[in-house]
């Protein structure tokens, strides 16, 4: 019974580790983002839906900073 609860809440605290790892990448993804977009509310949701293009087309996490860069500067307001 002792090996059982010592599985048990190494499994969960394992997957919590996961998860909070997990939440922290898409949080600092979003943030970043969102800071190329600045206070523009338009180009936000654009940066928002090019973070989403980005993660569809598996561009890798070390790329993404520079891809990110590229689409905001490619921005057309209006």
């Amino acid at each position: 019974m002792d090996y059982f609860i010592i599985a048990a809440t190494t499994v969960a605290g394992l997957y919590f580790h996961w998860w909070l790892y997990v939440r922290i990448k898409r949080w600092s993804d979003r943030d970043l983002a969102l800071s190329l977009a600045g206070s523009d509310p338009l180009k936000r949701e654009y940066m928002l839906q090019r973070l989403d293009s980005a993660k569809a087309q598996k561009v890798k996490r070390r790329d993404l900073a520079a891809w990110l860069e590229r689409e905001a500067a490619g921005y057309q307001a209006g």
